[in-house]
């Protein structure tokens, strides 16, 4: 009906240059290859009582999600009494009207509280903290702790309850990234104190002179996640340095972590038990 009401003819729809992502659905066969491009393809039959949930909705709204996650599944759910959408590389659901946003290019989504929610019946518990955290990020939160516990508590007797309240114990405000919440988790599993998140550090003047991504005040040690983004611009760069001469001036011992020292977890733990004691703690 809408390539008729575009006054597409049906020997282009039947053109060998276009692609069948869905039934009913003819595209540029180069289009489909994104979620967003799948999403805005199926989009075309959905009604005005569907949506997109779950993981799906998490991509398109741009939340934090597993490492290396890949899935051409897309989510849509139905509102009651329109059954679940059954199709080709889709995963229906039914589900009861839901809180509702729209996002480029006019696709209907969960809002992201309830993303996580829903997302909680197919993620791992770590998963889940790495999207709770970004819900509570330092630049621009799109939830509270408060409304995340609420939101919880309403989810009562749903697919994926436990995995929240196990999940909420963990999730910590003020991120910046997913490394620095698995970063975290790991130190905290190692049974090392628990660190302030993306705290401020002052030095003897009572000036701001940083930021930590990981804090422990009492030790005097810093934990910062370097994810390489920063040695591609200079002049932050350059800044990073003066940042790291103004802590070490102050006494403070900075452990720079990367991907690689990541995966070395005896190593990386080695040093923040090292860089601890020498502040005086004592497990």
């Amino acid at each position: 009906m809408a390539a008729r009401d575009a006054d597409i003819t049906r020997a282009r729809l039947r053109a060998s240059d276009l692609a069948t992502p869905f039934r009913g659905v003819r595209t540029r066969s180069d289009v489909a290859s994104t979620v967003h491009a799948r999403a805005a393809s199926y989009a075309a039959k959905m009604s005005d009582g569907q949506f997109f949930s779950h993981t799906t909705a998490a991509q398109l709204l741009g939340l934090r999600m597993p490492e290396n996650f890949q899935s051409t599944l897309l989510h849509v759910a139905s509102t009651p009494p329109m059954r679940a959408p059954r199709d080709l590389g889709v995963r229906g659901h039914q589900l009861s009207l839901r809180r509702i946003v729209t996002v480029s290019p006019g696709l209907r989504v969960t809002d992201a509280i309830q993303t996580w929610l829903d997302c909680a019946s197919i993620l791992a518990v770590d998963d889940l903290v790495v999207m709770g955290d970004g819900l509570l990020r330092r630049n621009g939160p799109l939830a509270t702790l408060g409304e995340l516990a609420d939101a919880i508590r309403q989810h009562s007797g749903r697919r994926g309850f436990g995995r929240l309240v196990l999940a909420f114990d963990d999730v910590r405000a003020r991120t910046d990234s997913a490394r620095e919440t698995l970063l975290r988790l790991l130190l905290q599993r190692a049974r090392f104190p628990e660190p302030e998140v993306n705290a401020p550090i002052v030095n003897a003047y009572g000036a701001t002179i940083a930021h930590g991504d990981l804090v422990y005040r009492e030790y005097r040690t810093i934990l910062e996640y370097d994810g390489g983004q920063h040695r591609d611009d200079e002049r932050q760069y350059y800044t990073d340095i003066d940042r790291l001469d103004d802590l070490m001036e102050e006494k403070w011992r900075v452990i720079r972590v990367n991907k690689s020292l990541m995966s070395r977890r005896a190593t990386l733990l080695g040093k923040v038990e090292t860089a601890l004691r020498a502040g005086g703690w004592r497990p």
